[in-house]
């Protein structure tokens, strides 16, 4: 082809921006050898005003190269945020007693239930430049209604049973709580011997029976086995925490986000179990922590101390409270309990967007880096997380990019919901129900 009809083939080319006319193409694409029609920009203004989406090619290419390599049994170790698969465990400086286990090929969703923007390739389109990152919303009454309703599944049997006159319930604190429900089923086949692939299953399975999706907490598509996170604590060993450059979720093996999968629970392991549902638009996220057979009793104070440190901040939640008293309150009950906060993971401000402002620090006053500002209003809604560590609050990355575990290799438990600021407090939107596992000694006096 001559220079002259070159040119005109080029022009035929339209911006995938804008639909200009288009003569630049993205060197990334050219490289991947993708195909130049989605790959072509009329300036290089167009190109990077659509880099936050257009990226997204390039991680589907590369995920169906690493699907193309897994093996067949499909069970592979995670480098690289999952953009790379090995067999050989990888060479790390392992803290503690925990390691890493091959994960299996990705669960599918079935066509038809709604899914996030970011469900396909793990990233995000609208979310990083939303002014929502840098404001907090005042959720309206018809978001509310979703968020409630995402939290909440009516059912008929427990109407029947609990809906009484003398009662004086009304239909909303009747509701389940959707992500709950998923998050208790899990909750009640957690034993020893159980696998954390089994449990994926189980929450994968509940949540499609349900008509709801429960994402993997963006960035983790590569990781998958399913969607949810299960965080495993070992013996000496690891914290389960979230990604906080998204501001929070993850964890083990993946919220754990890379999911350490088929890792067979043993008596005395704590781990924990973190579930994010997307429904009708919007998110409800909760994780909590779990024991697994006869736990020592110092693995016991620190899980009930974590619980109680959700709790309180839960107490101080109401309008005019600043954000940064919540990770007062919990500095001072898991200090005085003789525990660290981790301070590199927080809460997040959640609804349509999965990760946004608020950010809420778990830890102490500015002195010590709580950097948070704004006051709580009503309409608000966010999560509160806090991770607390047995040992020092420092964590590490392992080679997958994703995991996070506490630098001394001790134990690390983590306990969340999702909260909506009221007139005239806080309403748990992921509270436990009546019919929720009893779980926890300390709630069963």
């Amino acid at each position: 082809m001559d220079k002259d009809s070159s040119a005109a083939a080029e022009s035929a080319l339209s911006c995938s921006r804008c639909g200009k006319p288009a003569y630049l193409q993205c060197p990334k694409c050219v490289e991947l050898k993708l195909p130049r029609e989605g790959a072509a920009f009329c300036t290089q203004d167009c190109f990077k005003a659509s880099w936050s989406s257009h990226k997204s090619v390039h991680f589907k290419s590369k995920l169906a190269n690493v699907q193309s390599e897994q093996t067949q049994d499909g069970w592979l170790y995670c480098l690289r945020k999952g953009q790379t698969r090995t067999s050989e465990l990888p060479y790390f400086d392992w803290t503690g007693a925990l390691r890493p286990y091959p994960i299996s090929q990705q669960r599918l969703v079935p066509e038809g239930l709604e899914k996030p923007d970011w469900a396909v390739d793990g990233i995000p389109k609208i979310e990083p430049n939303s002014d929502l990152q840098n404001i907090v919303e005042i959720k309206t009454p018809e978001q509310i209604e979703r968020m409630r309703e995402t939290c909440r599944s009516y059912r008929a049997e427990l109407a029947q049973a609990l809906i009484e006159p003398k009662l004086g319930l009304g239909w909303a604190q009747l509701g389940c709580t959707i992500a709950r429900e998923v998050l208790d089923a899990a909750a009640r086949i957690i034993r020893p011997g159980i696998t954390t692939d089994e449990i994926d299953e189980v929450v994968h399975q509940a949540t499609i029976a349900a008509g709801k999706w429960i994402p993997i907490s963006i960035k983790l598509s590569f990781f998958s086995e399913v969607l949810l996170h299960v965080g495993l604590s070992m013996k000496s060993s690891a914290m389960e925490s979230q990604m906080q450059d998204l501001q929070c979720f993850f964890s083990l093996f993946n919220k754990s986000f890379q999911k350490v999968i088929r890792w067979k629970l043993e008596d005395g392991d704590i781990v924990n179990v973190d579930v994010t549902v997307y429904y009708k638009g919007v998110h409800g996220d909760l994780n909590e922590t779990f024991f697994v057979g006869e736990v020592d009793e110092a693995s016991q104070q620190l899980v009930r101390c974590t619980y109680e440190c959700l709790e309180k901040a839960i107490s101080i939640v109401k309008p005019g409270v600043r954000f940064r008293e919540v990770g007062e309150v919990i500095n001072r009950h898991a200090t005085m309990s003789g525990l660290s906060v981790v301070k590199s993971y927080c809460g997040h401000g959640i609804g349509e967007l999965f990760h946004c402002a608020p950010n809420i620090p778990h830890y102490g006053s500015i002195l010590a880096g709580n950097k948070a500002v704004g006051i709580m209003k009503a309409g608000q809604t966010f999560t509160i997380e806090p991770m607390i560590n047995a040992g020092v609050w420092r964590d590490r990355l392992w080679p997958d990019g994703w995991t996070a575990v506490t630098a001394d290799g001790k134990r690390s438990a983590q306990f969340e919901h999702t909260l909506l600021v009221t007139e005239t407090g806080v309403e748990v939107l992921t509270a436990r129900l009546p019919s929720s596992p009893k779980v926890f000694p300390w709630l069963n006096s």
